[in-house]
């Protein structure tokens, strides 16, 4: 049996049939004695509409409002028993003139002292033979938002790699036109191999990016040490580390075990580290803790590289966003690392803190409940 779905012309002429075989079956009450004055909307009627994921407004012949979900009054769109949007009233009339569907975007306004409106998509028809008409009001807002988001990751993702496939067919073709000058081929080939790596980079952080925000975290979680996770982070870092001469301290004030997926965790704390080593001058320092604060734990990662100035702060956990350009292009940074390590903490249901001071450096905080459940996690 086709469930309900209010989204197509389907589903509203099963409401209009649903609400006949309403009326038809008041026995005692004829069809021709439902006059707005005696009206009353069954309430199978309403509950059915509380199943969808629409709010609804249900008005007479007369326009009065018959009955309404909550978040509609809310939003101002009721006053008393009218509705207070006009194109909405005029798109009723129509649709009980007509008699059939009609579906728009309608904008409502947010109040008396602004000038700003709610987006929302209607469906709008009569619904029995009275001149009674439902208005279904959808909220596509968010859909909209992920909308956006999407297509500006692909127009960040186009630039992104439009650079180093861009350079290394710039490569390609001085190697073609200088092959009979072996040093100039090495030299032009080993600036092939780096541009090759940082789009191999590139993209096998936004295949982690897209598991991670699409993955359900508890499929692979496990007791783990973390501990252990932050010796494989600052293992994975280790190479980039002694090439800057940036020595890592680490001190666990005790072992701490957590529920979380191993890797993804890994992950997040070497993205932090090696980004502690990468915004730090050379012959420095980068400290990490681990510690336990009453049910949370805590890790943080202390630098004493260039910092980040305050109005960076909030934006630096965007994808593509990079505080210097020019650094993140030399130490092969993709504009990523900070975003997948948001991801990851907030999977488990955790939070990423940071504090920095430009010319001092930047200590990021990674807190991690543990007395959640898996289900709260879910």
């Amino acid at each position: 049996m086709k469930d309900f779905d209010f989204n197509d012309n389907w589903g509203m002429g099963r409401l209009r049939d649903f609400y006949d075989s309403l009326v038809y079956r008041r026995g005692s009450l004829a069809l021709e004695e439902l006059t707005p004055a005696n009206f009353k909307v069954d309430q199978k009627l309403v509950d059915l509409l509380e199943l969808t994921d629409a709010d609804y407004i249900i008005v007479d012949s007369e326009d009065s409002v018959l009955t309404s979900s909550e978040t509609v009054v809310n939003i101002g769109l009721i006053k008393g028993s009218r509705i207070t949007s006009e194109n909405i009233r005029k798109i009723i009339r129509n649709a009980r003139k007509r008699n059939e569907v009609i579906e728009t975007e309608v904008a409502i306004p947010r109040g008396s002292l602004t000038n700003g409106f709610h987006e929302r998509r209607v469906r709008i028809a009569q619904i029995g033979r009275d001149g009674n008409v439902a208005v279904l009001i959808f909220d596509d807002s968010e859909a909209r938002r992920l909308d956006a988001v999407r297509r500006d990751f692909v127009a960040n993702i186009s630039h992104e790699l439009k650079t180093p496939i861009g350079g290394i067919s710039i490569l390609a073709e001085a190697i073609s036109e200088g092959s009979d000058d072996p040093e100039m081929v090495k030299n032009f080939s080993e600036r092939m191999k780096i541009e090759a790596a940082r789009l191999s980079h590139l993209v096998q952080e936004i295949i982690d990016l897209s598991r991670i925000q699409d993955q359900n975290t508890t499929q692979n979680s496990q007791i783990v040490s973390l501990k252990h996770v932050i010796e494989e982070a600052i293992y994975q870092s280790k190479v980039r580390a002694e090439k800057r001469h940036v020595e890592i301290n680490f001190v666990c004030e005790e072992d701490i075990e957590f529920f979380g997926d191993r890797k993804q965790l890994v992950m997040a704390i070497s993205n932090l580290v090696e980004n502690a080593i990468n915004y730090s001058p050379e012959r420095t320092t980068v400290n990490v803790l681990l510690k336990k604060n009453e049910e949370i734990a805590e890790i943080t990662i202390t630098d004493q590289g260039v910092g980040i100035a305050e109005e960076d702060i909030d934006r630096i956990f965007e994808r593509f966003y990079r505080v210097d350009s020019a650094r993140s292009r030399e130490t092969g940074g993709t504009g990523l690392g900070l975003s997948i390590v948001k991801h990851v903490i907030s999977n488990h249901g955790g939070d990423v803190q940071v504090w920095s001071v430009l010319g001092t450096g930047s200590t990021f905080t990674v807190l991690l409940p543990l007395n959640q459940t898996k289900e709260e996690r879910q």
